[in-house]
């Protein structure tokens, strides 16, 4: 009898260093791929522009994963290893807080949470397990702490005052990354406009209100009604605006994109897609809404992924682009990859060069080069964050 229970206490222990110690980096590599397909040959002149670049990604999941933010990763798609190799000066972290299962582009329910289980497996605090709030708030201090430790490498950016610094440091050649926070999905607010208070105290300054599924503040593209904003989408749309917090207009549904478009005072992104002029998927822009977002004098970030330019090439990604700059001006052109959110690539953050060469190979000018790679988000993030007197948290 007593050999039986040590043989259940062992498979017992076996099967939690499994689930805990082996299980969540296993799911991360296999849903944040490299698909290994070729990459064409970069240029000597590729690579000496990219080097005199300023380079803002509007759009990566990393901080939903349980591994260093400052150690290079054999999994995934960034770190701060690999951004520096990239030339990044800034980064933008979303927060995913809940996904649906069976998670998919056309229609999922709000009944269903994949997150739940893999803040268990990640260990996280016991207070993720079952709050979204919360579940953001950690991913915050995540990123707080790896700055924390970085040696100044890693950048916490949560103002205008942030940013300038941030750049300032670069220009002086001095090796320094920027991260700015981010919310994929504004259900963690739990239905109460206050918790709004709470993220930004928190340093989130940008925000998408809707994910995979409708929620309390809007529809969602992939969620069952696909309605517009409700009234506290709108209100809290006008708090973010007087915040300093930037509209995401990514996964939101299509009427919810036009009311956003229809009331909004200061720039919106849409941090990471594509545009159906070159990939017609549901989530990507419509040339309509292209163009209102470039009213706002917001930018458009494109993809890297099959959802966003229907493969994994650089030169999708450069058409894309081209057809954004074509349609309404280079000045509403952005980088958005989607890095390590459940996504197949080409090329991780490290070769980010190659968007460089395929912008070159498409015809765009040096100076069109650097409004893409960074130029235009560095507009939109100064003209929508506050100083830090008005930032604090």
């Amino acid at each position: 009898m007593r050999k039986f229970f040590w043989g259940i206490v062992a498979l017992i222990i076996v099967g939690a260093v499994g689930f805990f110690g082996i299980a969540p980096g296993y799911v991360e590599a296999s849903m944040n791929k490299i698909d290994g397909k070729p990459l064409p040959k970069v240029s000597a002149e590729a690579i000496v522009l990219h080097k005199t670049l300023t380079i803002v990604d509007l759009h990566s999941d990393t901080l939903m994963w349980k591994r260093s933010l400052l150690e290079r990763a054999e999994r995934g798609h960034m770190d701060l290893p690999r951004l520096a190799e990239g030339n990044v000066a800034l980064q933008v972290f979303s927060s995913v807080s809940k996904t649906p299962k069976g998670q998919n582009y056309d229609a999922n329910g709000a009944d269903s949470d994949n997150i739940t289980l893999l803040a268990v497996a990640q260990m996280q605090p016991v207070r993720t397990w079952g709050s979204l709030l919360e579940r953001t708030l950690w991913h915050g201090t995540k990123l707080d702490r790896a700055a924390a430790t970085s040696k100044g490498a890693l950048v916490k950016v949560a103002a205008s005052d942030n940013l300038d610094a941030l750049l300032a440091r670069r220009a002086k050649k001095e090796s320094a990354t920027g991260a700015l926070l981010s919310i994929e999905g504004l259900q963690n607010l739990e239905g109460k406009a206050a918790n709004l208070e709470k993220l930004y105290a928190a340093g989130f300054r940008m925000a998408g209100l809707t994910h995979f599924f409708d929620n309390e503040l809007a529809g969602s593209m992939h969620g069952l009604k696909k309605g517009g904003l409700t009234p506290l989408g709108r209100d809290i749309v006008r708090r973010m605006e007087d915040k300093g917090m930037i509209v995401d207009i990514a996964h939101c549904s299509r009427q919810c994109v036009t009311e956003i478009l229809a009331m909004a005072r200061r720039p919106v992104v849409s941090s990471h897609g594509g545009v159906q002029a070159t990939c017609k998927v549901n989530r990507n822009l419509s040339d309509a809404h292209i163009r209102g977002v470039a009213k706002t004098g917001g930018i458009i970030g494109i993809g890297y992924w099959d959802g966003a330019i229907c493969d994994t090439s650089p030169r999708s990604v450069a058409k894309a682009m081209k057809h954004v700059r074509d349609l309404v001006g280079i000045r509403h052109v952005a980088l958005g990859s989607d890095y390590d959110g459940a996504t197949t690539v080409r090329f991780d953050t490290s070769k980010l060069v190659q968007v460089t060469q395929a912008l070159i190979d498409a015809g765009f000018s040096d100076d069109e080069i650097r409004a893409v790679m960074g130029g235009n988000a560095v507009r939109v993030l100064r003209e929508g964050l506050k100083p830090m007197a008005g930032a604090e948290g």
